[in-house]
């Protein structure tokens, strides 16, 4: 077993998965520290990162076995899967099937993209990502050399924007702002041109912004104040909607150079400081050097998830990595904008960081796939032996 590992590792990225490993260990004593001194002492939250990280590693491993080119032919699996665990939550509200609550909100925001099972709650669109990053991958490549044709970019724009759209009927626009932008960053690497690009960018953001200021009422009352909080944060009429960021703000700028230290009890009180705001947690406990600690380990891993995209033997799997890419890159600009309150918030989690079981499972897998196009090019080029 021993002697089956050391190959397997000669013949992988070690580097990229030891980076989402350190992310992980990382991730679960902060998430100790939260409970001790947030939480009452509970151990919940970093006893459910830990197991789901140990399973997301194991599945990563055996994912980066699996040739990625008969996943992505397997669309129709898994995207049937996938979606057919989304679509539901899109018409049932909080519904009561004996152990499961299908369209639960779990953050009473309206958000009824959950099912709750039990004590547990899982959330189908992290596994929709994955598949929506499979399929497109596989649809830009049956049209590689073709992809600016009017009639494939019409197919592509609605191969991107059903899925986001769905997701926005579930109430969840972190993610698909997140969706949204997997697509525009594979479309580009799929040979969209760029005046094209740049008219889909200037579209995208002057389409959206023209409906809801002649539409305001799309909005729900929540988001329009948080767009507002971050615009004027001291506006006293903000005050409750700004609380968050407040707070998160606050414990950045009092967290110095090494922190206040981690299991302190009388550290400041961070709202949601498990999930979306644990960035701002370990800022303030570990300091700018606990920070920086944070972004070099998730920049190491988007630069290394890019030069596997660009070392891959077929167009099929940059772009599969391409989409991990942006998935991953999209999570982090828009966490840590929350966090810095430049942004909004819109529940969009930190990769590998946040607590969560379902996220953290779909992000390992998403790493197995980048370990799966890694491998198939160290074969290509004489570098590593199949695995035995």
């Amino acid at each position: 077993m021993l002697t089956l590992a050391r190959r397997y590792l000669r013949r992988i990225d070690a580097v990229y998965l030891a980076l989402c490993l350190l992310c992980s260990a990382f991730s679960v004593v902060g998430l100790f520290s939260v409970g001790y001194s947030q939480l009452g002492g509970s151990a919940n939250k970093a006893s459910v990162q830990f197991i789901a990280s140990l399973l997301g590693a194991m599945l990563a491993v055996i994912v980066s076995t699996v040739d990625y080119r008969a996943l992505a032919r397997a669309w129709p699996l898994h995207a049937v899967v996938a979606w057919g665990l989304v679509l539901p939550t899109l018409f049932l509200r909080n519904l009561q099937a004996g152990f499961v609550v299908i369209g639960y909100d779990a953050g009473g925001t309206s958000n009824y993209s959950w099912y709750r099972i039990g004590g547990m709650t899982f959330q189908p669109a992290e596994l929709a990502k994955l598949s929506f990053i499979l399929t497109l991958a596989w649809h830009l490549d049956r049209v590689r050399g073709r992809v600016n044709r009017p009639l494939n970019l019409l197919a592509l724009g609605a191969h991107i924007l059903l899925p986001v759209l769905a997701i926005h009927i579930q109430g969840d626009d972190g993610t698909a702002l997140v969706f949204a932008g997997i697509g525009v960053v594979m479309l580009f690497a799929g040979g969209l041109s760029i005046p094209l690009a740049l008219a889909g960018l200037g579209a995208a953001a002057a389409g959206p912004a023209a409906v809801l200021l002649t539409h305001p009422g799309l909005l729900k009352g929540y988001q329009f104040r948080r767009i507002l909080a971050v615009l004027t944060p001291e506006d006293p009429d903000l005050a409750d909607i700004a609380y968050q960021q407040n707070k998160a703000a606050m414990a950045i700028g009092t967290g110095g150079l090494t922190g206040r230290g981690l299991f302190q009890q009388e550290s400041i009180f961070i709202p949601n400081a498990w999930n979306d705001f644990i960035f701002s947690y370990l800022a303030n406990a570990l300091g700018f050097v606990g920070a920086l600690a944070v972004l070099g380990l998730l920049g190491a891993l988007l630069l290394r998830t890019l030069r596997t995209a660009a070392a891959s033997v077929d167009l099929l799997g940059r772009l599969i990595a391409t989409g991990v890419f942006g998935a991953l890159f999209l999570q982090c600009v828009i966490n840590i904008g929350m966090n810095l309150q430049v942004l909004p918030v819109i529940g969009v989690t930190l990769p590998f960081f946040s607590a969560g079981g379902s996220s953290v499972l779909m992000v390992y897998l998403s790493v197995g796939l980048v370990l799966s196009i890694g491998l198939t090019s160290r074969r290509s080029a004489g570098l590593a032996a199949p695995i035995e």
